[in-house]
């Protein structure tokens, strides 16, 4: 007991200054932690406008853009949820959930009217907490959509994934051609559309905003020096133009443990309305709501944001929703993969993959095919001296994700004697590959200068007889190789289609690079760049009608950036 007399002063004195400490400590969490979870960035200009959007974490009492030369003038801004956001086990954040929870997330939008033409203003975002706290955002610039004859730079990209190389890459065009004028992406922003820190704030330092906003914190390491990128202050002064790849597109909502799993449990509307008659088509199918959620871009009237097109100075972008579901090229009996279904699966039709689905059908007489009839004879199209094409499913490429062709599975299922399913397989005709077959026959009679894509994870080019110029350059953040040399896909035997193990399934050789192209290991020039150490980056400049590759070695800090390609747009 005396003991405990003795002890007691002491106790109480180390506990108070232990309080005392938690106490400052939790003053400066209070003062520092509240943020905006992102910068803002712009989306949808027009003549006089353009949008400003931003998210936080918490809903606040009001959210407001202030813009003027002197910051004098001030708009309010509409506040939504998202509705989907979630994280996971495979979060890669504190204290990861063990199954899918939601995360609250409000999203804020207001429209700045009454803009010039080739006049950049100043401008900032403020949002006010519930407890009356202010958060401002740094100032930076907006502009109206560019007119016809403004030259302007724009940067292509796609796939960036939270890759490796992706913050290096976006640090590296600002550091070589300074501020763009807009982004065109090429689809798969991230992995799982709906898991929220891939989109805002991933541990890694690599999220999708912050590499675009200048705010990512990547560190990579070669040969003991480790070097960290924070990527490009981009988007909070350039509009982004998006297209869908697979990685945006969600499966069958809240039917799996993992965020991964649900990502990858889509299957074809026909099946599903079979499957769960009565119930939500779009939460037992596949989904795009959080990436629609998150974007402002311009619609079309039959595919809302999921394809449209847009004028933007010379330009005339047409963006199409053209990907399917990646499913692995494996044969073993465990695989749910693009040519079989899993042993395991047979006789449970509701976890079969359904091979590698479409999720938007552009065959000749869609409602997508019809409206891009539509579009590449309007007059918007017509006029424009460069006439774009963006989306996200290669229709020439060294890469593995070309094959099978671009068309509708088709089923075969082999049953024994008493009518028991002994394999589920997957035929792809190449016959009836939509891309080649559909669309491009279009966009060569419409004299489309530039197809744009991405996909395979690497840099290549092609040039079509009638001169349509087709770039992937998705070696952004990492590579998965290219077909080439002694490099094959992955393919089936026995099969009845004969699927590409080499080189452009569709008969186009690519180009090789035209300023300082790679060499391969016998000296001669490769027609391609798919590396796990060196990124690519592409520049369109209107002014002299040329985009202009550039690769950087992230092996080496302080190597420089090498302009390897350029090309230009020549009227057809």
């Amino acid at each position: 007991m005396a003991k405990t007399k003795i002890l007691t002063p002491v106790l109480l004195f180390i506990l108070s200054l232990t309080l005392l400490s938690l106490h400052s400590f939790g003053q400066t969490i209070m003062t520092s932690a509240p943020r905006l979870l992102t910068d803002p960035f712009l989306q949808l200009p027009t003549e006089t406008s353009v949008r400003v959007v931003w998210f936080t974490e918490f809903l606040g009492n009001q959210h407001i853009v202030t813009y003027g030369e002197n910051l004098d003038q001030t708009i309010r801004a509409n506040t939504t949820k998202l509705s989907r956001t979630r994280e996971d086990q495979r979060s890669q954040i504190a204290n990861p959930p063990q199954q899918p929870v939601n995360r609250d997330i409000w999203r804020h939008e207001a429209e700045v009217t009454g803009l010039t033409a080739c006049v950049r203003i100043p401008y900032r975002v403020t949002s006010i907490r519930e407890d009356g706290e202010n958060i401002s955002s740094d100032v930076f610039t907006l502009a109206p959509t560019p007119k016809p004859g403004t030259p302007l730079k724009i940067l292509l990209t796609s796939d960036h994934q939270l890759k490796p190389m992706t913050a290096a890459n976006l640090q590296k065009v600002v550091e070589t051609v300074g501020r763009v004028d807009a982004v065109w992406f090429a689809g798969d922003l991230i992995n799982v559309s709906d898991r929220a820190s891939e989109w805002f704030d991933d541990q890694r330092g690599g999220a999708f905003f912050p590499a675009l906003q200048g705010r990512a914190n990547y560190e990579m390491e070669h040969n003991g020096v480790k070097t960290t990128y924070t990527g490009g202050e981009i988007i909070q002064h350039a509009p982004m133009f998006t297209a869908i790849g697979n990685h945006e597109v969600m499966g069958r909502l809240g039917r799996k443990g993992s965020l991964n799993d649900e990502f990858n449990d889509a299957i074809p509307r026909p099946v599903a309305q079979k499957l769960y008659s009565g119930k939500s088509l779009i939460n037992n199918s596949y989904n795009t709501n959080t990436y629609e959620e998150i974007f402002t871009l311009p619609q079309s009237k039959t595919g809302g944001k999921r394809y449209y097109a847009v004028s933007f100075g010379d330009v005339r972008l047409v963006v199409l929703y053209v990907t399917n579901m990646w499913r692995t090229p494996k044969l073993d009996e465990k695989s749910r993969g693009r040519y079989r279904e899993a042993t395991p699966d047979l006789n449970n039709p509701e976890n079969w993959g359904y091979g590698q689905l479409i999720f938007e059908p552009i065959a000749q007489g869609t409602q997508q095919y019809n409206w891009l009839t539509a579009e590449l004879n309007s007059p918007e199209f017509k006029q424009a001296k460069y006439k774009v094409v963006m989306f996200h499913h290669p229709p020439h490429t060294l890469g593995d994700n070309i094959v099978p062709a671009y068309t509708n599975p088709v089923q075969i299922i082999d049953r024994d004697r008493n009518s028991q399913v002994k394999a589920v397989r997957y035929e792809y005709p190449k016959k009836a590959d939509y891309i080649i077959r559909d669309v491009v026959p279009l966009l060569e009679a419409a004299g489309v200068q530039l197809v744009f894509y991405g996909h395979s994870h690497l840099w290549n080019r092609f040039v079509s007889p009638s001169g349509i110029h087709f770039l992937e350059t998705s070696n952004v953040g990492n590579s998965y190789g290219a077909a080439w040399g002694e490099k094959k896909r992955e393919i089936p035997n026995g099969y009845q289609e004969e699927y590409v193990a080499l080189g452009d399934p569709n008969n186009l050789q690519p180009v090789v690079p035209t300023i300082d192209p790679l060499l391969d290991k016998d000296g001669q020039p490769m027609p391609y760049i798919a590396s796990n150490e060196i990124t690519v980056f592409s520049i369109f400049d209107t002014s002299t009608n040329t985009i202009s590759g550039y690769r950087f070695d992230t092996r080496a800090a302080e190597s420089e950036i090498v302009k390897f390609d350029e090309f230009k747009l020549d009227k057809i």
